[in-house]
């Protein structure tokens, strides 16, 4: 399919450049989640100071989201996702230096801000080259970033084996966030801007259970991601005693899940259907997380690492593509809220975990997400109704 933005590319090849701004947010990302011990080495930093962090970057987040939906509306969401990937790069890279607490906080707050952007954004841009093409490619393009975690996962296990530090793998991942941020400033898809978006008639009304559904499968996926993300190579390496080297393998096996799970998606949810996809997404989370729970060993944390992985990976693009294709006509909109609730669950998994891990543990922590998907299971009934009916025509004359 040809493109339509003057700059020569298909609709096919700016789905592969999107592709790789989502791996850039999955080096970048999972490489900062798995230096989280060297950098409580390296700061002299406890886990309550870490969820206070988190707690922030979280809220900025939120704040880049809003930021992106606000650049996507007047500019296009190129600009969007472009900016907040060279802003992640130069959060990263501070990351790398050792600075005081309070500097490093502050890095971390920048980081956050792109991180949301980049968030909210790579969605909007995900949803518009899909309908562009003509077929669901959601699930591939998430797959790009689990791949990409899980080449950073393994990175950091590499250069800690080494001897190497951790900087190193983070400084990898500011480097390629800045190369696809320079490069899609100008050939990520234009995205709708205020001359062109359509609203709705009836405004938030219209797209509100949208956003409720939608916005409560991506809070509960990312509670499941944000829980195992932190904490997992903490759990592993302090409350388990794994080696250093062992400590980053339990996220590398939830990103491979994710993988596979990403990867077969777009063939499953034809057949299957959206509804059943996301009810057994949730039980499987539930699934795993209670694994973890019950049985305090590396093995059976890594394999329940692992099978929440599987739920996670098919829940978040397929809310995302629901809600877009629910709203199609206000789906930058639409996706930068339903969005909102990823930093929420992002909160519970991140902030609540560290908050609890002196006073019951992160072995019982991990009951959190069995408790959500349990309450969002009756919610995802109503994915096969969500739309938004038309404007009525207005009669002739």
């Amino acid at each position: 399919m040809d493109d339509e933005s003057g700059t020569g590319m298909t609709a096919a090849s700016r789905a592969r450049l999107i592709g790789a701004g989502y791996a850039a947010q999955g080096l970048g990302y999972a490489a900062v989640v798995t230096a989280l011990p060297a950098f409580k080495d390296r700061q002299g930093i406890d886990d309550t100071f870490v969820s206070a962090i988190l707690l922030l970057v979280c809220v900025a987040a939120a704040g880049g989201s809003m930021l992106a939906d606000r650049i996507a509306t007047r500019w296009g969401s190129r600009y969007a996702l472009a900016s907040g990937l060279l802003l992640v790069s130069a959060g990263l890279a501070g990351a790398t230096l050792a600075t005081p607490n309070a500097v490093f906080t502050a890095i971390l707050l920048a980081y956050g801000v792109g991180l949301g952007a980049v968030d909210a954004s790579l969605s909007m841009q995900g949803v518009l080259v899909q309908a562009r093409l003509g077929r669901s490619v959601m699930s591939r393009l998430f797959a790009a970033y689990t791949a990409a975690a899980i080449a950073a996962a393994l990175l950091m296990s590499g250069v800690l084996e080494s001897g190497a530090g951790a900087e190193l793998a983070v400084g990898v991942a500011a480097v390629f966030a800045a190369l696809i941020g320079v490069i899609g400033w100008r050939l990520f898809e234009p995205g709708r801007t205020l001359r062109s978006a359509a609203v709705h008639p009836h405004g938030g009304r219209a797209i509100r259970p949208i956003v409720l559904v939608c916005g409560m499968l991506i809070f509960t996926a990312f509670l499941v991601d944000s829980a195992v993300s932190t904490w997992s190579s903490v759990y592993l390496h302090d409350s388990l005693a794994a080696a250093s080297s062992v400590a980053p393998l339990g996220y590398a096996a939830y990103q491979a899940a994710v993988l596979v799970s990403r990867l077969v998606a777009d063939h499953v949810m034809p057949r299957a259907g959206r509804l059943m996809v996301a009810v057994g997404g949730l039980a499987v989370c539930g699934i795993g997380c209670g694994l973890v729970a019950l049985l305090p060993s590396v093995g059976a944390a890594v394999t329940g690492f692992a099978i929440s992985g599987i739920g996670v990976g098919v829940l978040v693009p397929l809310a995302f593509s629901a809600a877009g294709e629910a709203a199609a006509e206000n789906s930058d909109e639409v996706i930068a809220k339903v969005n909102l609730f990823n930093y929420g669950g992002a909160l519970v998994g991140a902030v609540l975990f560290g908050a609890l891990s002196e006073p019951i543990g992160l072995q019982i922590a991990f009951l959190i997400p069995v408790v959500a998907v349990v309450l969002t299971l009756p919610l995802a009934r109503r994915l096969n109704h969500l739309t938004i009916a038309a404007p009525a025509a207005k009669p002739a004359g």
